[in-house]
């Protein structure tokens, strides 16, 4: 799981830890302080291990900085040292511009804002580039994407959702060339989710947030967590492969709701359908 020392990919690592599990937590805050909010590679592995404990699952810590290449290609030289497979690739790293509320337009902007460009999608594409070299290998796995609505809304600015737009392209010709290998590729549509940043940003910047975002019903971080052993277990995944989903409309299809029972519904209505069908249905 890229980018888990804290929010959805944190939320993504404990759960898959849960269920039985190895996970590969990374990111690249090591150490308390390193980043203005709570949450480290090392305190998720620590976490993970204990969520294991009935199930075998466990976490390994892994500092990573995804916009290294380098340092990704090592991260998946110790897996396949380590473990000798991988089973399931979560694409969660995303490096969010510090402009991300600002409403001024892209040319007023600084360039820096393509930073969410190569952490985001260059960085997806460099850890699928690896994972699937060990799943084409062994015929098996899935590779998930994690992305949204602004796939198809506006949302916070030209850069974020044309990163997120590419994700979903990425996901779907990924899936085409990896079919013959029995390798599943899917990009899940977040809603709201309460990460630390979201939580930090609603109750300092609110006001700077439009209505579609915060009108919508909030999710924990541990949501999609619910919905990706679901599919990793789903022996119709390859059905599946290529398409753009909505996580709360798959939480439904697999009968998942939130940790607290809560059932979060989908913004399909408001905020746009994904364009992705599977390739099977194609």
């Amino acid at each position: 799981v890229t980018g888990a020392s804290r929010g959805i990919g944190r939320g993504i690592a404990l759960v898959l830890a849960e269920r039985g599990a190895t996970v590969y937590v990374t990111g690249r805050s090591v150490k308390p302080g390193d980043y203005y909010l709570p949450g480290t590679v090392g305190e998720t592995a620590a976490q993970c291990t204990e969520r294991g404990r009935d199930s075998g699952g466990r976490g390994i810590a892994v500092a990573c900085d995804h916009g290294d290449d380098a340092a990704v290609a090592a991260l998946f030289a110790q897996v396949e040292r380590e473990q000798g497979r991988l089973d399931i690739l979560v694409n969660n790293a995303f490096q969010l511009s510090d402009n991300l509320l600002d409403s001024s337009p892209f040319w007023e902007k600084p360039l820096s804002e393509m930073q969410m460009w190569e952490v985001g999608v260059k960085s997806n594409y460099v850890a699928a580039w690896h994972a699937a070299k060990l799943m084409a290998a062994q015929k098996s796995g899935l590779i998930v994407a994690i992305c949204g609505y602004a796939g198809y809304s506006y949302t916070y600015g030209t850069v974020f959702g044309t990163a997120k737009s590419a994700v979903d392209r990425m996901a779907r010709d990924m899936a085409i060339e990896l079919q013959p290998y029995n390798v599943a590729s899917i990009s899940l549509w977040q809603g709201l989710t309460l990460t630390e940043k979201a939580e930090y940003n609603l109750s300092k910047m609110a006001d700077k947030m439009t209505d579609t975002i915060t009108s919508m019903v909030g999710s924990t971080v541990e949501r999609p967590g619910r919905v990706i052993p679901a599919l990793a277990a789903d022996p119709g995944v390859m059905k599946r492969s290529g398409a753009t989903y909505i996580t709360a409309e798959l939480a439904d299809e697999y009968g998942i709701t939130d940790v607290d029972g809560t059932r979060i519904p989908s913004n399909r209505a408001r905020r746009g359908a994904p364009l992705w069908q599977p390739i099977s249905e194609v």
